[in-house]
Parts: C-alpha cells; structure tokens; sequence
C-alpha cells in the first residue's frame, strides 16, 4: 500500500513538472502557426527586386538594399506586421530612383517588435551623411519607438502609423495615411499628437487605403482604395522626398 501511495506521489509531481512545459510548447507552436500565416508579395513586388539602370538591388544580411544616384541620404523601413518584407519593394525601388537609397530591413516572424533595435547594424554597414527611418503600420510604430532615443536620425517617416511615445530628440516626424484606411486607429492616431516634435505634420493622401503602401493583396479589415497602388506609392515617394 505504501508503495502505491509512493508512485501516486512520483506521478503527480511529474504531472506538475509537465504541464508547464506542455503549455510553454503549446504556446510556442500556436505563435509559430500564427506567424506563418502572412501576408506574401505579389508579383509586381518580386518585380522591383531586379536591379535596373538607376537603381541596384542587392539582398543583405539585414534584408535588401536599394541603391540609387543618391550619395547623401538613406531611409532605414520597417515593414508592417505580418507582411512579407519585399512587398514593399516597388514603393522602396520608386524612391531609391528619386534621391533616397533605401535599407529594407527583414524582421524576426515578420513582425517589427522582435527587432526595434536593428537599425543600428545597418548604421554600421553604410556611410550615410543623413539618416532617416520609416515604416508601415506596426513597423512605423516600432521605428518610432526606435526613433524616440537615437540620436544618428534627420528625420522619420510612419505611413499609417503614429508614435506610441514621446521622443527624446526633436527629430523631426512625417506621418501619411490613406482617406480609406480601415485597419489604422483614429482616435489612437489623434491621441499621439501628443507625442510629436512641434515641427510634425500629418498629411493624408485622398483615396488610399492602408495596405497600398505595399504590394501584398487586401488586408483584412481594411477599406476600398479609391486609387490604384501605383498611384498611392508615387504620391508617398513624392511626400517623403518633399519633406527632408
């Protein structure tokens, strides 16, 4: 009797050893499940990865760079949530051409909040006189929170997102979003003005949406764009090469 009293005792505290081990896998394989499902680029987007006369393009160890006539000045992006990286390669393609070569940056399961601080390495693999940083939707956000204590910035550039706190430096803050955007937060949007250097703006662009500003389909959620993607991406490139 006492025996079995001993092995009911070894069982139960295996069973509490176990179940937070199963839960912590559990755990682990539900995030990686989640993480998988994302949004893909298109073909238009796998398109403005081939280099041509005016700009080069070339896979790095951090993402993609895209390397124009520009000499001065670079723009650090952080892609949206759950969004293939090179989605956003003919918006980035289409301002490399303009005067702004551009380091795509490839984010840890997609999503910006597992690699905020990886602008530094790409600080340290180009010489830039100006540096500036950018992102969509949750990669704005964390640029700006990356912003909000570095030092080595001219200025930041969020396309349908806002800062999530204030910055340290008065660096100064562009933010542009979509007429039709369904997926960004109004009310959360206002309420960051808060957080904004003086000599912020906020620009809206008439007829676009929120998942425009890349090449990766509809987004869930999100409003119909009154202007085709082409159109949204030229405007944005305009507004960011303006506003230096």
């Amino acid at each position: 009797m006492k025996n079995c009293k001993k092995g009911h005792s070894v069982w139960k505290r295996r069973l509490l050893w176990m179940v937070p081990v199963i839960v912590m896998a559990l755990t682990c394989v539900t995030f990686l499940m989640y993480a998988e499902t994302y949004y893909h680029a298109d073909e238009s987007a796998h398109a403005a990865l081939r280099s041509d006369d005016t700009v080069t393009v070339t896979q790095t160890d951090y993402g993609w760079l895209f390397d124009g006539p520009s000499e001065d000045d670079a723009l650090i992006f952080y892609p949206g949530a759950k969004v293939e990286e090179t989605a956003y390669a003919p918006l980035l393609h289409r301002l490399a051409g303009q005067g702004m070569d551009v380091c795509l940056v490839r984010m840890p399961f997609r999503l910006a909040v597992f690699g905020i601080n990886k602008a530094d390495s790409v600080m340290k693999q180009h010489n830039y006189a100006h540096w500036y940083i950018g992102g969509h939707s949750l990669g704005g956000a964390m640029a700006a929170s990356y912003a909000a204590h570095s030092k080595h910035l001219s200025g930041i550039y969020l396309l349908a997102a806002y800062p999530t706190k204030p910055f340290e430096q008065n660096t100064r803050t562009r933010i542009i979003y979509g007429s039709e955007d369904g997926v960004l937060s109004m009310e959360r949007l206002k309420k960051a003005n808060q957080y904004l250097p003086a000599d912020s703006d906020i620009s809206l662009i008439e007829g676009g949406n929120h998942a425009q500003f890349g090449n990766y389909g509809r987004q869930s959620g999100d409003g119909d764009a009154l202007i085709s993607a082409q159109e949204q991406q030229s405007k944005t490139a305009e507004w960011i090469l303006q506003n230096r």
